[in-house]
């Protein structure tokens, strides 16, 4: 099996940062402006820890924005090395951001709610550079848009990874003690994870360093 990468999510700082790199991370999620969730931080302290971390990790800036022109200004501000758009654009197209932005990768964000999404993630994989399935819904009247701690149906998850040529994250409520069946069950390119290794809101290294040695098993 090959490797399964892992992005910590929610990360609210440089000491965050650096724990999670230590324990085995290879990606980080920047949590920008969200109608709802845990880990929100300032777009000038999301410039601070991209610019301190290794080049090698990946730094993703989670937008709520829906339109290009404004996920554009907001990556403007943070220079991540990917951007994730956890709702879906009203404006513009995943296309349009590739070609404003050609060195950074973009992350599209599906919320699996039924069968449906399977559809939406074939059309959408020819235009982004990676999937990421989480167990958020933005149909709310506050819109969900991750951070739920919720698993979802994997079924439907390990269908998407088997029809899709891009890679594809999986997260919603994954932590040491499912990450293992959850690597088994989807085969998914990476997993996502933000409470399922935290206590009171902070980053538990104990619970981290249980999650990798799971997912190493």
């Amino acid at each position: 099996m090959n490797k399964t990468h892992v992005k910590i999510c929610c990360i609210n700082s440089v000491q965050e940062a650096k724990i999670a790199i230590e324990c085995g991370a290879s990606a980080l999620g920047l949590v920008g402006h969200m109608p709802s969730g845990p880990g929100i931080i300032s777009d000038s302290l999301i410039a601070e820890i991209a610019i301190e971390i290794p080049k090698y990790i990946d730094t993703f800036l989670l937008t709520s924005e829906t339109k290009v022109s404004e996920i554009l200004k907001h990556h403007s501000k943070v220079n991540t090395t990917t951007i994730q758009i956890v709702d879906t654009l009203t404006e513009g197209t995943h296309r349009q951001l590739k070609n404003e932005l050609p060195a950074v990768k973009i992350v599209q964000v599906l919320h699996i709610l039924n069968e449906d999404t399977i559809d939406q993630a074939l059309e959408i994989s020819n235009n982004v550079d990676i999937i990421l399935l989480d167990s958020g819904n933005p149909n709310l009247q506050t819109k969900e848009l991750g951070g739920t701690g919720r698993v979802h149906n994997w079924e439907i998850s390990k269908k998407i990874v088997e029809k899709v040529e891009i890679p594809v994250f999986l997260a919603g409520g994954l932590n040491p003690l499912n990450a293992s069946k959850a690597i088994n069950k989807v085969q998914p390119y990476g997993l996502d994870l933000c409470s399922g290794v935290r206590t009171n809101g902070k980053l538990d290294e104990v619970k981290l360093k249980a999650f990798f040695q799971a997912i190493k098993q």
